[in-house]
């Protein structure tokens, strides 16, 4: 048969397993301890944390947001101003344009009125020089004396008298 070790040596056993947890906790809670000292010393030693770090990031980045910001808005009222500007510019390129087309209808209006007037003269001057031709025609024709009051018209209108009279014969 085969013996069975002493209950003295089973006890020895647990007792071993027993104490090496004990022991093992103790070493990591030692290593533990360590590390968050030497951390804590750390932060203290060079006077930065993480959270101030995160700050003064937040702080910066809310700064450049603040700043990009304001120069949206100057961009911006800069933008009106010139669209402000180019509207008015646009109203007085308007007004002018209607300022043109008001004396361009007054000065085709008063051509037209010229343009009647030279109608009317040319009609007249016409009509002076018919009856200017029916008279000269209606007159006995007399031998041309050399005299200074002769009734044979000189320069411009003898010509103008010649043709007319051409043209009817």
């Amino acid at each position: 048969m085969m013996e069975f070790p002493s209950n003295k040596a089973g006890v020895n056993m647990v007792a071993r397993i027993g104490s090496q947890p004990i022991a093992l906790a103790a070493v990591v809670l030692a290593v533990l301890m360590i590390g968050v000292g030497s951390s804590a010393l750390w932060r203290a030693y060079t006077g930065t944390s993480p959270e101030q770090d995160r700050v003064t990031s937040t702080r910066l980045l809310q700064a450049r947001t603040a700043q990009a910001s304001e120069q949206l808005v100057e961009k911006t009222k800069g933008l009106e101003a010139t669209q402000q500007e180019s509207i008015d510019q646009l109203q007085v390129v308007q007004d002018q344009l209607q300022t043109v087309r008001r004396l361009l209808t007054v000065q085709q209006t008063e051509t037209k009125k010229l343009s009647e007037q030279v109608g009317n003269l040319t009609g007249a001057i016409d009509g002076l020089r018919q009856s200017f031709a029916s008279a000269q025609s209606s007159e006995p024709s007399s031998p041309p004396s050399a005299g200074k009051n002769s009734a044979r018209p000189t320069g411009r209108s003898a010509g103008v008298h010649r043709k007319r009279a051409k043209s009817r014969s």
